[in-house]
């Protein structure tokens, strides 16, 4: 007759039971070495540029003879790539989980944690704005504890010329897609009639935006109210979203150095580097 064991049966690593264990005991067990791994490619995504080994590997915190055992893997299963000049930089496959995650995202959804702990650092309200077919579309409004009496809500569509929301949207925007859309400004929140945004100083304000990051609105279009708008770029280097935060003229900081202006830029910092956004993108785009 077999002999039975009396010790209970192996459970296998992957089941559900002793993930969830472990995920609430103690961090998950990893391998080092793809930690080491994850480093590297970390500090590649960080530079935005593709590096040399003896660069890669200083910016890792790592020997050259450490590191490059990682980077020949990471280049056998298509991970990292190698240019002209024998630089590391993005792979195919790479690029296919990049194009993967960025076709999964849905812009306004991922804003809206960054919207309500916007609205709860400042204490102002906070207003996300979409590019729409008949112009800067505002689709969700966090108001603050002491809400504005403003008619703006969501579906409000914004003038390129008198909002800050709107001259956001309009620095980025090729001169014949902008020059379309002001043609019919005077249907939109506070616009202005047909030529209204031709003038010389109307395109310096919109250079002055493209080199500070951000634009105000004091007492415009709506007496008392004042705003500042940020944009949040996406992979390409367009506009998807635009932030602005708003309250009162006597109690907001409108200053590019003040909290609110800082907390915003952060915000949409962070916004368009979730959407695979790469610095200095925004300025080829033009």
């Amino acid at each position: 007759m077999p002999r039975t064991s009396s010790r209970p049966a192996r459970v296998a690593p992957d089941e559900p039971e002793v993930v969830a264990a472990e995920s609430a005991d103690k961090p998950q067990r990893g391998i080092q070495s793809l930690d080491v791994t994850g480093e590297l490619l970390a500090v590649l995504v960080a530079a935005g540029t593709p590096l040399s080994l003896r660069d890669l590997a200083a910016a890792a915190g790592m020997a050259s003879a450490k590191a490059f055992p990682h980077l020949v893997s990471l280049q056998k299963i298509g991970l990292l790539g190698r240019d002209a000049a024998g630089r590391y930089e993005a792979g195919p496959l790479s690029l296919e989980l990049g194009l993967l995650g960025l076709a999964r995202l849905s812009p306004v959804r991922e804003a809206d944690a960054e919207l309500v702990g916007l609205a709860a650092a400042t204490g102002m309200s906070v207003a996300l704005a979409v590019p729409g077919p008949l112009g800067p579309t505002v689709v969700r409004l966090e108001e603050s504890a002491l809400p504005l009496h403003v008619s703006l809500r969501p579906g409000t569509v914004m003038s390129l010329v008198n909002t800050s929301i709107g001259r956001v949207f309009a620095a980025w925007l090729d001169d014949d897609v902008r020059d379309t859309l002001l043609a019919q400004d005077g249907l939109r929140l506070a616009g202005v009639s047909r030529g209204g945004g031709a003038s010389a100083a109307y395109r310096e304000r919109l250079a002055e935006i493209r080199a500070e990051g951000v634009d105000t609105a004091l007492d415009k279009p709506i007496p008392g109210i004042s705003t500042v708008a940020a944009p949040v770029f996406d992979h390409t280097g367009n506009v998807c979203l635009v932030l602005a935060v708003m309250g009162p003229s006597g109690t907001i900081d409108t200053a590019l150095g003040g909290t609110p202006a800082q907390l915003l830029i952060a915000a949409a910092q962070r916004l368009s580097r979730r959407f695979g956004y790469v610095e200095g993108a925004a300025a080829a785009a033009l």
